[in-house]
């Protein structure tokens, strides 16, 4: 630090008094000096990365099997145990690669949003839920750990979203959500569609087009 001159300028109202003060401690405690330094990368490391969990064996606690708002088992029509086999088989029913491609991202930013900022299942989302997403939409953050430059996802600089969504945007993906949560209803999956009701101001008022630009989006068909 003293071998920097002016280091403490950009600091504000740290001044040169106070910043003899701080070199004065610093080289008075010079192992917690570098004990500090030592700490610090591993801690910008774990506050800023998204898990890298692979979304098909995520703890149990978090995949859903034990979901709040999961239907009774013997009466579901499919043979999903956990939320990421639930939204497998909602993809599957999609021919056009572009339209899965689309609607896969979607699914597996709000299973990352759920497990991560609100540490449960997507399975046990709620409204509330589902309207803190929508906001969070418009501002992922924190920054660092949700937003960046494309990288391939098998990196540690990956991140899932490149910056905040459009209004329009934002009301494509909980179209594409509501679609998602409505057939897994209709398959008795699930008993609650946390994204019904839930609108975007300035969004498309109509359900959005697949991107093949067929038509739109409905509940397990594309």
């Amino acid at each position: 630090m003293a071998h920097r001159p002016g280091w403490w300028r950009p600091i504000p109202n740290l001044g040169r008094q106070g910043a003899h003060h701080v070199e004065t401690f610093v080289a008075a405690y010079p192992d917690l000096s570098r004990r500090a330094a030592s700490l610090a990368p591993y801690e910008a490391v774990t506050a800023q990365s998204v898990p890298r969990w692979s979304l098909d064996a995520l703890p149990a606690d978090l995949d859903g099997s034990r979901g709040r708002f999961r239907a009774p088992r013997d009466g579901c029509g499919l043979a999903a145990t956990n939320d990421y086999q639930a939204i497998e088989a909602w993809l599957a029913l999609h021919e056009s690669p572009h339209t899965a491609r689309a609607y896969r991202r979607e699914a597996e930013r709000l299973l990352l949003w759920a497990i991560v900022e609100r540490r449960q299942p997507l399975s046990s989302l709620t409204t509330d839920d589902a309207i803190a997403y929508r906001a969070f939409l418009r501002h992922p953050t924190p920054h660092a750990r949700w937003t960046g430059p494309p990288r391939p996802r098998t990196t540690s600089a990956w991140r899932p979203f490149a910056g905040p969504m459009t209004a329009r945007s934002t009301a494509y993906a909980l179209a594409v959500l509501r679609a998602l949560f409505g057939w897994l209803i209709n398959q008795h999956y699930v008993v609650l569609n946390p994204f019904a009701g839930v609108t975007v101001r300035g969004g498309a008022t109509r359900m959005p087009f697949d991107v093949a630009g067929r038509r739109p989006i409905v509940s397990g068909t594309s």
